[in-house]
């Protein structure tokens, strides 16, 4: 059976991931008739295929959409645009890889394998969530966890907003939203931030800007001002941790600064991870990974911006590095054609 262990699917190009960096990268590698196989997988991570841009509402910061668009016809359009190009897809998640030697070995949880000469991880990162109750109801009804992607919407404009956190992201996503928030607090269950010093004085020299110290959010809530028969958020709950008391909190907007997941767990440590974070680790200026013809793009390999339209660049650059390596080993199209009876 074609795709099987015994009989796997060939492929100059493998690329793993359905963000826009795999899409990128795709559109690049089969324009160069690299032919990739993408494997977009399945609730990957808990999320649909797309990403995390499927999660979203409306993106207003991606190039070429002045009007905005929602992120999953986004998501939608650069996968119809790979597919133009002839990206062959596997709508199954990748659970494991063998890298140990070329060509390497792709396997899914349905047991697809795929033998490539290159393969691109693109399997981005997940943002962590709190949960309590509301918190599913108000997602994306203003409560993010991307303060640059939605805190210069107008719901956000003049309101009191809050994040969670107190790390160095939490620190710069609440500075970030003073340029838009009438006041910012940040809810933190410690006495003291673990952020870096520099960005502590900034945030608590900043007029905006009020900590709630030893505090939790405990649940939000909608009102009456919020629309929509309560589908906004109003304001939260917190409970202070020392004295056990629960106050209510108007708020507009709830920003989790709680760090992210990279999806990595399938590769088995095959390749070099930063620590403790667990972001693959890439070569400076490229997207080069510690084992040779294996790449990684976007948010899988970038802990500071985190953006579509910077998943994008890196997705453009994979696809090129991996063009150039099977240019430098000599693999002809010939040896690494794919096979048509992927594509759905």
């Amino acid at each position: 059976m074609e795709g099987s262990a015994a009989a796997p699917l060939r492929t100059r190009v493998c690329i793993i991931g359905s963000g826009p960096a795999a899409h990128t990268a795709a559109i690049y590698a089969a324009r160069a008739d690299l032919k990739p196989v993408l494997f977009e997988g399945w609730m990957a991570n808990g999320v649909a295929a797309g990403g995390q841009l499927t999660t979203t509402t409306v993106v207003e910061n991606f190039p070429g959409f002045p009007a905005g668009i929602m992120g999953g016809d986004l998501m939608k359009r650069c996968r119809d645009q790979s597919l133009r190009f002839g990206t062959r897809f596997v709508n199954e998640t990748v659970t494991a890889v063998d890298l140990s030697a070329s060509p390497f070995r792709v396997v899914s949880d349905k047991s697809t394998t795929v033998l490539a000469d290159a393969v691109i991880v693109a399997t981005g990162a997940v943002a962590r969530r709190l949960h309590f109750p509301g918190s599913d109801a108000y997602w994306n009804h203003g409560i993010s966890a991307c303060a640059v992607c939605d805190g210069p919407a107008p719901i956000f404009r003049d309101r009191p907003l809050a994040v969670v956190g107190g790390g160095d992201s939490a620190m710069e996503e609440s500075s970030f939203l003073t340029k838009y928030g009438s006041r910012v607090y940040i809810v933190h269950r410690r006495s003291t931030f673990r952020a870096s010093k520099i960005m502590q004085d900034r945030v608590l020299k900043n007029p905006k800007i009020q900590v709630v110290w030893n505090s939790v959010v405990v649940e939000a809530f909608g009102g009456a001002e919020g629309g929509g028969g309560g589908r906004r958020l109003a304001g939260i709950k917190v409970k202070n941790l020392v004295s056990g008391e629960v106050k209510d909190l108007q708020v507009a907007g709830l920003f989790f600064a709680i760090g992210h997941t990279p999806a990595t767990e399938f590769l088995g440590g095959q390749l070099e991870l930063d620590s403790p974070a667990g972001y693959v680790v890439t070569k400076p200026g490229s997207t080069h990974t510690s084992v040779k013809g294996v790449f990684a793009a976007g948010d899988v390999q970038d802990k500071k911006y985190r953006q579509a339209i910077t998943a994008a660049g890196s997705g453009c650059m994979a696809a090129l590095d991996a063009e150039h390596y099977l240019q430098e080993v000599g693999v002809s199209a010939q040896e690494g054609k794919s096979d048509d009876r992927v594509s759905d």
